[in-house]
C-alpha cells in the first residue's frame, strides 16, 4: 500500500513540474534566488557586527576592571605607606579578584575573537559567491532572453511560410478557375459563331422551326405553280411579286 502512494505521489509531483515549467520564467527564478542571497547575506553581515559590538564590550569591560585593579594597587601601596598592612591586603585581595575577571573576560575575548574572524571570512566568501552568481545569473538571462526572441521569430516565419503556402495555393485555384471560364467563354462564342447553338435572344421551338418551314415550302410552291401558270399561258407579262 505504502509503495502505491509512492507511485502515486511521484506522478503528482511529476505533473506538478510539467506545469510549473510551462509558466515558469527563468528570469525571475534567478533574480529571486539573487534575492535570497542578498538576504542571506546581509544576515552574515548583521551577525558579523553584533560579534564584533560584543568583543568590544568586553574589551570596555576589561579595560574598566584594570583600572579599578591599578587603582587597588595604588590604594595597597599608600596603605602600606601609612602603616596599615591590614588595608594594604584588602586592596590586594579585591585587585586579585579583578585579576580572576580579567583572566575570564580575556578567554571570552578570545573566543569572540575568533567567531569575529570566522564570520568576517564567511562573510567575504559569501559575497564572492553573490558576486559570481549575478554575473552567471545576468549572463543566463539575457541567452534566455535572446533565445525567446528567437523562438518568436521562428514562430513568425514559420507562420508566414504556412500563410504563403495557402495564400499561393488560393491563387493556383483562382487561375484555373480563371483559366476554366476563359476557356468557357471561348468555346460558347466559337459555338455561337458556328451556329451550332441558336440566339438566344430569339428563343425557337422544334415545333416553330417545323411550322416555319412548312409555311416557306407552301409559299415557295405557291409561286412556282404561279410561274408555271404563266409560262404556259404564252403571256408575258410581269411575275408575280413577292410576298
Amino acid at each position: 500500500m505504502a509503495g502505491i502512494f509512492q507511485r502515486i505521489g511521484a506522478i503528482f509531483q511529476a505533473k506538478s513540474n510539467k506545469a510549473l515549467n510551462k509558466i515558469e520564467d527563468p528570469r525571475e527564478t534567478l533574480d529571486l534566488s539573487y534575492e535570497k542571497q542578498l538576504d542571506n547575506l546581509t544576515k552574515v553581515r548583521k551577525a558579523v557586527a553584533d560579534v564584533a559590538t560584543a568583543r568590544k564590550r568586553i574589551e570596555l569591560q576589561a579595560a574598566e576592571l584594570q583600572k579599578q585593579a591599578d587603582k587597588l594597587q595604588g590604594q595597597a601601596k599608600a596603605a602600606l605607606e601609612q602603616g596599615n598592612e591590614d588595608l594594604a591586603r584588602e586592596a590586594l585581595m579585591r585587585r586579585a579578584a579583578l585579576g580572576e575577571q580579567l583572566k575570564d573576560l580575556q578567554v571570552q575575548h578570545d573566543q569572540v575573537a575568533e567567531q569575529e574572524q570566522k564570520l568576517i571570512q564567511t562573510s567575504q566568501t559569501l559575497q564572492n559567491q553573490v558576486e559570481e552568481f549575478r554575473t552567471r545569473k545576468e549572463t543566463i538571462k539575457a541567452t534566455y532572453t535572446a533565445a525567446e526572441a528567437q523562438t518568436k521569430i521562428s514562430e513568425a516565419v514559420s507562420g508566414i511560410s504556412t500563410s504563403m503556402g495557402d495564400a499561393g495555393q488560393a491563387m493556383v485555384r483562382a487561375q484555373d478557375k480563371i483559366a476554366q471560364m476563359q476557356a468557357r467563354a471561348g468555346a460558347m462564342d466559337e459555338l455561337l459563331a458556328s451556329g451550332a447553338l441558336t440566339d438566344l435572344s430569339k428563343p425557337v421551338d422544334d415545333i416553330q422551326a417545323q411550322l416555319d418551314k412548312v409555311s416557306k415550302a407552301s409559299t415557295v410552291d405557291g409561286e412556282l405553280a404561279a410561274l408555271k401558270a404563266e409560262v404556259g399561258g404564252g403571256t408575258a407579262g410581269e411575275l408575280p411579286s413577292a410576298k
